[in-house]
């Protein structure tokens, strides 16, 4: 019984070491490859927060469409992406950007909205499949995004909303903002949502702003063209610009390209946060392995020390039966036992 204990134990410890030998190289490509989606992160801000700039500019022009621009009062259909990754294996990652798609989308439907849901990558498929929830697109997350992955998403939302078939694309995806923290967040797509204080389309803000006319609440603007106000700091707007085509067609065209740009920089940052939670997840297995592996071998040391202390009894039981049945063999005859034995 012992040595039958000790067998299976064996097993499982060498089945451990293998399942740790797995982990412990995951983990360590995860960390290989959450450098690499640091660095494309850094290198794809830029870009987008150019288009940014250049859009909330073209944003405080009173003849844009104001439909392109701010949070919709009361949208009717909307559009949901929701990103997360292709595996497993990565911890919680997937299960908290799942469920809070889940509870946007149930909360909107109670109240009266209509959702269309996009998936990016193949545990959002899964898991609404199995909730019974429909996609009305479905996309794989690879382990590095290209900028054509988010051009093809956004070619699924970006036409229904210029057409005016969404009133509002909402994006839930992980936010990475270090390798120690990353957020699960839900962030509007379209329309363009301008930064605070940024004057909007149609308000008399928005005019005085194109004009370079100082506001009434005693804040710097800009004055005029390639002239910064002194003592502006390296970060403030300095002058206006003069656009051509004319704002409404310019914001048609920028729109989807910053679309396709902030979708791109979404893909990349899940990225990161699904080999930061990937790595996190296999470091957590191969130290539970280790420690499994210790009270493994604890426990198969004290059935072998069972079974020696077992084995030592039989042969000290043994060796005793032996001394006593040699003695009684080797002992003289008792003259009155004869003597009963005669009389009987």
């Amino acid at each position: 019984m012992a040595g039958g204990q000790e067998r299976v134990l064996r097993r499982r410890i060498r089945s451990v070491q293998a399942t740790k030998k797995i982990t412990r190289a995951m983990e360590l490509i995860a960390a290989s490859q959450m450098v690499r989606a640091q660095s494309r992160i850094a290198g794809s801000k830029p870009y987008l927060d150019g288009i940014e700039r250049v859009l909330v500019d073209v944003a405080a022009d009173g003849t844009a469409p104001e439909r392109l621009i701010d949070v919709p009062e009361s949208p009717e259909n909307v559009a949901v992406v929701a990103m997360v990754s292709d595996r497993g294996l990565c911890g919680g990652y997937n299960a908290f950007v799942l469920r809070a798609a889940d509870r946007l989308m149930r909360a909107g439907e109670g109240a009266g909205r209509s959702y269309r849901l996009v998936g990016v990558g193949k545990k959002a498929a899964g898991y609404f499949r199995f909730r019974g929830r429909q996609l009305d697109e479905s996309f794989t997350m690879g382990d590095r995004p290209s900028y054509e992955d988010a051009r093809r998403i956004a070619a699924t939302v970006v036409p229904p909303f210029m057409a005016g078939e969404l009133d509002l694309v909402q994006l839930v995806s992980t936010r990475f903002i270090s390798s120690g923290t990353q957020v699960v967040e839900t962030r509007q797509l379209l329309p363009l949502v301008p930064p605070s204080g940024t004057p909007l389309a149609g308000s008399p803000a928005a005019a005085e702003h194109r004009a370079g006319i100082p506001p009434s609440d005693g804040s710097v603007a800009a004055s005029s063209a390639g002239a910064a106000p002194e003592g502006e700091g390296p970060t403030g707007r300095s002058g206006y610009f003069e656009y051509e085509p004319e704002p409404e067609d310019l914001l048609s065209l920028l729109v989807p390209r910053y679309a396709e740009a902030a979708l791109y920089g979404a893909l990349l940052e899940a990225s990161a946060s699904e080999h930061v939670a990937r790595q996190r997840a296999m470091s957590a297995a191969s130290e539970n392995a280790d420690e499994l592996i210790t009270n493994l071998r604890r426990v198969m040391n004290r059935a072998r020390q069972d079974a020696i202390t077992t084995e030592i009894m039989e042969i000290v039981g043994g060796a005793e039966a032996l001394r006593q049945g040699a003695h009684r063999e080797s002992a003289p005859p008792r003259p009155d036992i004869d003597a009963e034995e005669q009389i009987a």
